[in-house]
């Protein structure tokens, strides 16, 4: 009962705060409660520092230069403020790998959350920091320049920016599975390679959905193709991609494509 406790308490201080700095809306702020308190209870340290390290460095990369990515923000489904589902599109695998392992454990459901988290680490930092390039993105299906914010559109910045995302969260694991432990989860090695491989696969399937299959749409007034319903203060009109697949389904897939590789990774590092 007390690690659901402090869970709590630690996840309200950290969402609170968030929602404060408007980091998070009012939804945004309670799922992030309710995962935070979950990885913690059911977790340890480990679990619950690397999604906190993921949310404070992905929230500061969104305050960082706003005005310079306004024109690429504006393709966006979602900017500014996490709501609910762009929580549990980051963190809902998350909880339920850590569920998992609390009922069945095995190392495996960790390794995959590693893999997640690098994933949904690597893709915020590529869209917050690749936006900030100055040379225009091209498509990752066809190489042609596109505009910036395009779903699918990649930057060299961005590729590096994803990459540092990805090794991030290696060197996050490595750091917080040392606490209250004899010693860190795995070899500070092998928790980069892994965050780095699955953060970059993780990004990379979020571009390949993004281009092909992500439901877009074409603003009534501008023109423009746009993730959202709506642009210009007015409904879009769908024009391509599978409905239901929005950018927090896209996020959720891109997610779970990380865990994956994780695992793969770790069966032929250790």
């Amino acid at each position: 009962m007390l690690d659901w406790v402090i869970g709590l308490l630690g996840s309200l201080l950290v969402a609170g705060a968030a929602y404060r700095k408007r980091s998070l809306s009012g939804s945004g702020a309670g799922a992030a409660v309710v995962v935070g308190t979950v990885l913690y209870a059911l977790g340890n340290a480990a679990w619950f520092g690397t999604l906190l390290s993921f949310f404070i460095t992905s929230s500061l990369l969104t305050k960082w230069k706003q005005r310079a990515k306004a024109m690429a923000e504006e393709h966006y489904e979602k900017t500014g403020r996490r709501d609910a589902g762009q929580v549990l599109a980051n963190g809902g695998i998350a909880v339920l790998l850590c569920i998992g392992h609390a009922y069945v454990e095995h190392e495996l459901w960790f390794v995959a959350f590693i893999g997640v988290m690098a994933a949904v680490t690597a893709d915020t930092w590529a869209t917050e920091i690749g936006g900030l390039s100055r040379s225009r993105p091209v498509s990752i299906l066809t190489g042609k320049r596109v505009s910036p914010g395009t779903s699918g559109g990649i930057t060299l910045l961005g590729l590096a920016a994803s990459l540092a995302g990805g090794a991030m969260i290696g060197v996050a694991v490595f750091l917080f599975s040392g606490i209250g432990a004899s010693e860190p989860y795995a070899r500070f090695t092998t928790l980069l390679v892994l965050g780095v491989l699955s953060g970059g696969v993780g990004a990379w399937t979020d571009s390949l959905l993004g281009a092909s299959w992500q439901n877009m749409n074409k603003c009534q007034s501008c023109g423009r193709e746009v993730e959202g319903r709506h642009h210009c203060d007015q409904p879009t009109i769908y024009v391509r991609g599978v409905r239901f697949l929005n950018n927090d389904a896209v996020n959720a897939i891109s997610s779970v494509a990380g865990g994956l590789c994780a695992i793969l990774l770790w069966h032929a590092l250790v």
